[in-house]
């Protein structure tokens, strides 16, 4: 147990560098976050639909896999990383655009396998030798802006194709829920609301899990969306670890193909950068809470998160391929917890770890029982649709806000229709020459026609200026 004068603040923890913190004993569970947790369990499970589509895995195995993924979000609460992790979510598109590219069945598998491997590795490269903090200072805001960009209209070209299952067979349960998330989130008379309503504020604090029941409701009352069947057919969820290891790990599918490795590359990269934003604000956040609780020193080291990302990247890649991928953090969970932290005295939500917990605990548990999964999964593709919903907006407010100057703007535009339009067509026969390769290519060659100037030396500058 760690109790020096300089982390007198820190709250105590064992295992020594790791960190380790167990709840009950260096935590209590609290029940709000909890709750909200298992209220937002529709949102993880959204992404079994596109994973049945695109990978052909059954549901009760795709379920398996998100309720695994969940617990794996644990890692980083409890061995010392302050973030509410989740997938990298503003790539979804893009990693369904490039698997499909591959035949269905294990050679798809096998792409998703180097894909999400890849991944881990450069997460891992970055953390051990601690240059993340220079590449995000050194990326060009262009290019950076042209990924988001990309990646936001790529999520809301999903959205609104009418043979996309979301406008196209629930227009109007889809349309309620997602007006409903958008005036809760980003509507300006909704902070007044706030400020007058204390039970605004609560409901307000579910982030999208309102929107979504709404719409659900919705689209039972108006047939769009069928009601829930066999929910008390038993109480524990199915859970065939053997079929999912004998099926659709590298233990069955075999090692990816060197042509795969090397198509999954450019990608992998592009899904690093667009974790670039989630450290950044997860910092940002992490200093707020610091600067709101004196009580209480939350330590965030991006080593320590880029280990442990790494590491959810790599096991769940081999052995339980999982589409969205591994990512840093969660903004939406990550905005729950720390709100009600900073809002809370030390008597009502004595550290912040409890609340960063139990909203996994609450969500990957709820996720356990039959009855409740079978309720929400009728409406998946409400709280899939949301997520990219959400994602592509935000994803666009980003871009434009990094952009400084109109060439920044115009390389941003360009790359990014370059990201989409390519779309990962099989330029030249390899799968190589896709969309992320073609906006990175596009993108670096504009940065550095259009925009790089060559620094000069202080002394030599000044020189010119005298002559």
């Amino acid at each position: 147990m760690k109790s020096t004068q300089e982390k007198r603040h820190e709250l105590p923890y064992a295992g020594g560098p790791l960190k380790l913190r167990i709840p009950f004993i260096h935590y209590r569970l609290e029940y709000q976050d909890f709750i909200q947790g298992a209220i937002l369990s529709c949102i993880p499970l959204g992404i079994t639909a596109a994973m049945v589509k695109v990978l052909g895995i059954p549901l009760e195995i795709a379920v398996l896999m998100v309720v695994i993924n969940n617990f794996f979000y644990l890692l980083h609460t409890s061995f010392g990383d302050p973030s509410i992790s989740g997938w990298i979510t503003a790539g979804i598109p893009l990693y369904i655009s490039f698997l499909t590219g591959f035949d269905p069945g294990p050679e798809r598998i096998q792409a998703l396998i180097a894909l999400q491997v890849l991944v881990g590795l450069i997460f891992l490269v970055f953390g051990l030798t601690g240059i993340t903090r220079w590449i995000i200072k050194h990326f060009p805001v262009s290019m950076r802006s042209g990924i988001l960009l990309g990646a936001g209209f790529a999520s809301l070209m999903r959205v609104f194709d009418p043979g996309q299952p979301f406008i196209g067979k629930m227009p109007v349960a889809f349309s309620v829920a997602a007006l409903t998330s958008f005036f809760i989130l980003f509507s300006s008379r909704a902070l007044k609301f706030r400020a007058r309503s204390n039970l605004f504020t609560w409901v307000a604090g579910f982030g999208i899990a309102p929107g979504f029941i709404i719409g659900y409701c919705v689209g039972l009352l108006t047939g769009e969306i069928a009601p829930p069947s066999g929910v008390f057919d038993r109480i524990i969820i199915d859970a065939p670890f053997g079929e999912m290891l004998s099926s659709f790990s590298v233990m069955n599918v075999g090692m990816p193909s060197a042509g795969q490795w090397m198509a999954a590359l450019s990608l992998a990269i592009v899904a690093y950068v667009l974790a670039f934003g989630d450290i950044l604000v997860l910092e940002t956040m992490i200093e707020d809470c610091n600067e709101a609780r004196k009580d209480e020193s939350i330590v965030f080291e991006v080593r320590r998160n880029h280990i442990i990302t790494a590491i959810r990247n790599g096991v769940q890649g081999l052995f339980l391929p999982f589409l969205p991928l591994c990512g840093p953090q969660w903004t939406g969970g990550q905005a729950l917890v720390v709100n009600r932290y900073k809002h809370s005295t030390p008597d009502q939500e004595p550290s912040y770890w409890g609340g960063a917990t139990s909203i996994f605990w609450g969500m990957s548990l709820a996720m356990v029982f039959h009855p409740l999964v079978q309720i929400i999964l009728p409406g998946k593709l409400i709280g899939f649709g949301l997520t990219l919903l959400i994602q592509g907006y935000l994803c666009i407010y980003l871009a434009l806000t990094l952009c400084n100057t109109n060439v920044q703007r115009g390389i941003a535009g360009i790359m990014a229709a370059a990201l989409v339009s390519a779309n990962y067509t099989k330029l030249w026969g390899s799968a190589f020459w896709s969309g992320p390769t073609m906006a990175l290519i596009v993108g670096a060659v504009l940065f550095f026609v259009l925009e790089y100037e060559k620094k000069e030396k202080k002394g030599i500058s000044q020189a010119a200026l005298s002559d």
